[in-house]
Parts: C-alpha cells; sequence; structure tokens
C-alpha cells in the first residue's frame, strides 16, 4: 500500500511540474496585434491577427492601377499592377487544345487538374493570359458575376485568342465553361510578375 502511494504521490509532482511549466511558457509569450487590409475591394476591410513575438509587421504592397492593358505589362515587373479586362473559360478538351499547358513545367491538364501548388501561394488556379505576362505570374482575379470571393490564379497557359487584357480559366472540360461565359469588367491584380 505505501509502495503505490507513493507512485501515485510521484507522479502527482510530475503532472504538476508539467502544468506548471506549461503556464510560465504562456506567460512568456507576448503577442504583437498586427493589422491587415483586405486588397480585393475598394473599402479596406481590417482584420486584427494575434501572433507571436518573433513575427514582424508587413504590410501589403497594393498594385498600381492602370488604365490600359499595356500600361500595366510596361510596369509589371516594377510591382504590384492591376487593370480591368474580359475574362472567359476553356477546358483541355477545346478545340485546338492539346491538354497540357503552355508554360513550363507543361502541365498535363486532361485528368481535370486545374490548379497548380505554388510555393510561395499553396495551391492556386490556372488561367491562361496574353503572352506579355510572364509565365509564373500570379493572378487574383475579382468582381465576377459567379463567385463573390476572389480567385487566386497562375498564368501557365496561352491562347491565340487571349491577348491583351483577357484571361480565360481552366476548367476541368468546356462543358463546364457555359457557367463563366464571357465575363466583362473584371480586376486583375498581378500580385507577383513572372517565377
Amino acid at each position: 500500500m505505501k509502495k503505490r502511494i507513493k507512485r501515485y504521490r510521484s507522479r502527482f509532482f510530475v503532472l504538476c511540474f508539467v502544468v506548471l511549466l506549461l503556464f510560465v511558457i504562456a506567460l512568456g509569450n507576448e503577442r504583437d496585434v498586427i493589422v491587415t487590409y483586405n486588397v480585393n475591394s475598394v473599402k479596406s476591410i481590417e482584420a486584427v491577427h494575434i501572433v507571436s513575438k518573433y513575427s514582424t509587421l508587413v504590410k501589403p504592397e497594393l498594385p498600381t492601377p492602370y488604365q490600359t492593358f499595356e500600361d500595366a505589362v510596361a510596369h509589371g515587373a516594377e510591382g504590384p499592377v492591376s487593370f480591368v479586362g474580359t475574362m472567359t473559360g476553356y477546358g483541355p478538351d477545346c478545340v485546338g487544345c492539346g491538354g497540357r499547358v503552355g508554360c513550363p513545367p507543361r502541365q498535363d491538364v486532361r485528368n481535370g487538374n486545374i490548379y497548380f501548388n505554388d510555393n510561395e501561394y499553396g495551391t492556386v488556379r490556372i488561367v491562361a493570359t496574353d503572352k506579355r505576362i510572364p509565365c509564373g505570374s500570379i493572378v487574383r482575379i475579382s468582381n465576377f458575376s459567379f463567385q463573390e470571393e476572389p480567385i487566386i490564379a497562375i498564368a501557365l497557359d496561352r491562347g491565340g485568342a487571349i491577348v491583351n487584357n483577357t484571361m480565360d480559366l481552366l476548367y476541368a472540360s468546356e462543358s463546364e465553361t457555359n457557367a463563366i461565359g464571357r465575363q466583362y469588367n473584371i480586376q486583375f491584380d498581378i500580385i507577383r510578375w513572372g517565377w
């Protein structure tokens, strides 16, 4: 009986020590308040994130709006740019499509994989753009009628009819593109210029 009590007592002290240690660690973790801005809308929505004391305050660089596509392309390498354009949809089974995207790594999309896993932005949609927008560019697409949330996409494809301020969003098949049709006054924010 004494051995059992002794064993329970030692377990109790170890448990108390662990709880006390966790409590001390929790008290020592200072927190900072960082404000981020939603750059997708006209009105800025502030979101407050509590992060550890080791984080840094980074305010995202807002894209510079340009009236013409040519001006946006001319200044794209200098920082984020935005312009208004038209968006359509396409599938890997469209007339004249080969089933692979035009930019390296030339991903095969005939299996319905309309996403690309980018090292910096994670899983993003694939979009066909004008050849003057470099492969690997990240585009935030917003202001369309079929979805409220913006789409983050990567420029991995080209197309003969995809010129200037028109972009073509990849779908699993051509039959699914009826939902998008042709969308006008789409906001394109190029937040990364090429790889």
